[in-house]
């Protein structure tokens, strides 16, 4: 099997993966999906093995996922070796993170303008449930992740961030209206739920283990989005788990809201996964990322 990876088919399968189908990876690369199809089937033979599920969107094998992996970070060291040869880097390195969108309304950016400040880098930055952030650096989607996974994959490294504290919010009217007693069994499977999406599970976990109430045992809004999932709960479609950075140091009776269960507090661990061999671009990246989330996360315990 040749280890020697063609350029333009390299290009064909990244574009594969970045738009989910042969035909908008033509539009990318500006040739035909007839063109893309020949590349990604060419790589294939040359591995000798599968890299793309032709489904509906396009998925990499796991073959694919670790060919994917190997090019993006061939990319980022490409780009730094670049720069190290020229006064002026031609093209800003492209860098993908998977996060969170708490991480992402709170602590990221500013980790995000410390690095920018120095470097010319492109960010795109794919949110989803921290549960699941991993697998997209698994998929070799992202180069680097937040998570909630304490371990790290083969040839990675897992660094410990700090902890994201939620407090279970209402807006003052909501809680008067369907918790006149308090919150319990009765009264929250009545109440509508503010959830992040359909994979959003703080606020279920939490129902779950303190009311023993199931998925479906009670009325849910789904709001994507930090700032308008907080927002929601302000304006009192329903009560959620909100991250303690949004809340602010102004007392919650002066905003309007009520914490249904201050001695419960959930707390989430989160971790920075990257490569263990980083470009000196992703190893600086890391370094900020770390320092932003101590410096604005609770300490683990």
């Amino acid at each position: 099997m040749s280890m020697t990876i063609d350029p333009k088919q390299a290009a064909a399968l990244l574009a594969v993966a970045d738009t989910g189908s042969f035909e908008q990876a033509a539009v990318r690369l500006h040739v035909t999906a007839s063109a893309v199809t020949q590349r990604v089937r060419a790589l294939e033979a040359s591995l000798g093995t599968p890299l793309v599920l032709r489904t509906r969107p396009c998925r990499p094998t796991v073959a694919g996922q670790r060919v994917l992996q190997h090019l993006r970070r061939v990319a980022l060291l490409q780009a730094d070796l670049q720069s190290t040869l020229a006064t002026e880097r031609e093209s800003p390195i492209s860098v993908t993170i998977a996060l969170n969108s708490d991480s992402l309304g709170t602590w990221f950016l500013p980790a995000l303008t410390s690095v920018l400040a120095g470097e010319r880098i492109l960010f795109e930055l794919i949110v989803e449930d921290q549960d699941h952030t991993f697998a997209l650096l698994e998929s070799g989607m992202a180069v680097g992740c937040v998570t909630t996974e304490p371990k790290p994959m083969r040839g990675c490294l897992a660094t410990p961030l700090g902890t994201m504290r939620y407090r279970l919010l209402a807006a003052a009217a909501f809680a008067v209206r369907w918790f006149p007693r308090g919150l319990n069994r009765t009264s929250a499977r009545k109440a509508p739920v503010v959830a992040y999406s359909r994979r959003d599970t703080l606020q279920s976990s939490f129902l779950k283990e303190k009311f023993g109430l199931p998925d479906g045992a009670y009325p849910c809004h789904y709001v994507p989005g930090t700032h308008s999932h907080f927002a929601a709960v302000r304006h009192g479609l329903g009560y959620a788990m909100v991250p303690e950075p949004l809340i602010g140091s102004e007392p919650l009776d002066t905003q309007g809201l009520v914490d249904l269960a201050p001695a419960h507090p959930t707390d989430v661990t989160l971790y920075w996964h990257a490569w263990t061999v980083q470009s000196p671009t992703m190893a600086s990246l890391s370094e900020r990322v770390v320092e932003a989330a101590r410096r604005l996360l609770a300490p683990l315990p």
